[in-house]
């Protein structure tokens, strides 16, 4: 298993611990009066759970097991791979800030943030498909 891959699926298993965590402090909240802005949290558990888990699982295990491109490069390139993850999770932790905080003060800086965090996030998604692509070919 490449050093990327086990990268990918040690994060994607923190991710989903972490996303399970704040499922549970979502789902408390009401009932034991827990304080208001863990509610800020409700799309993080979603984006921690679809992208920081699944997402990276599927890509972490997409680089090691699709189609060899060629013999020089077999998976591609290492060092797009590598972005697309650091990309993928500057992103996410990105995030992890905006996100809560443009909930609880709706101020220009956090959508700015939010806004940074999606296009870091789908330019690691890009990067990943630019890698991937020419893997997916016929026989």
């Amino acid at each position: 298993m490449p050093p990327i891959t086990r990268t990918y699926v040690k994060t994607a298993l923190v991710y989903l611990v972490l996303a399970l965590m704040g499922g549970v402090f979502v789902t408390l909240r009401p009932v034991a009066q827990l304080v208001p802005w863990i509610a800020a949290f409700t799309p993080l558990y979603f984006h921690f759970f679809m992208v920081g888990w699944v997402t990276q699982l599927i890509m972490g295990i997409a680089y090691w097991m699709f189609p060899r491109k060629s013999k020089q490069q077999p998976r591609g390139s290492e060092r797009l791979a590598w972005a697309a993850y650091w990309l993928l999770n500057l992103g996410l932790v990105l995030r992890l800030v905006a996100e809560p905080a443009l909930t609880l003060t709706p101020l220009a800086l956090w959508s700015w943030l939010l806004i940074l965090s999606a296009t870091l996030q789908w330019l690691g998604g890009a990067c990943f498909v630019a890698n991937t692509w020419p893997r997916v070919k016929e026989k």
